[in-house]
């Protein structure tokens, strides 16, 4: 059985996201991604991808413990990627109430300078139903009872 993995050309699990992602780039040209090994009977795919390391004002602030920076649902099951700049599925909202890739912007006046961003994709039995465009959270409460296998990518990033 092959195993459930996501990848992307442009940067190794763990290592850094190239500027041009970010908001040092364009800000809103994603990178490209590729997985494998989806389990049988997965009928679609949720993305998101999200940052952990947002400063404590941030959190404060905005009542938030994470950044969504992107959320993809109803990725139809015979996807295999998403190219550089592209998007499928549905896009539902990020912190900011946007439905599209935010890209990496660490405030290089906080610790810590280097955030991590998971990308963590979804595999489901069904797709989903939403009358208006969902939050992550809406997305992963909505998939929990759908979910066959789920795996991720880790990037970095800190402003120069």
């Amino acid at each position: 059985m092959e195993t459930f993995t996501l990848t992307s050309p442009a940067f190794e699990h763990d290592g850094m996201i190239p500027a041009k992602y970010t908001c040092d780039g364009d800000g809103e040209l994603s990178p490209p991604l590729a997985w494998s090994g989806a389990p049988e009977g997965t009928k679609s795919f949720v993305l998101v991808m999200d940052d952990p390391d947002i400063p404590q004002f941030a959190k404060e602030k905005f009542g938030i413990d994470v950044f969504d920076h992107w959320t993809l649902y109803n990725i139809p099951a015979d996807t295999a990627g998403i190219p550089e700049g592209g998007t499928t599925g549905t896009s539902g909202l990020t912190t900011r109430g946007e439905p599209h890739y935010v890209g990496p912007c660490p405030p290089p006046e906080h610790e810590p300078r280097e955030h991590r961003y998971f990308f963590k994709l979804y595999a489901l039995s069904s797709m989903l139903s939403f009358n208006e465009p969902p939050t992550k959270r809406q997305v992963l409460d909505a998939l929990a009872p759908l979910l066959l296998a789920e795996t991720e990518l880790v990037g970095r990033y800190a402003r120069p």
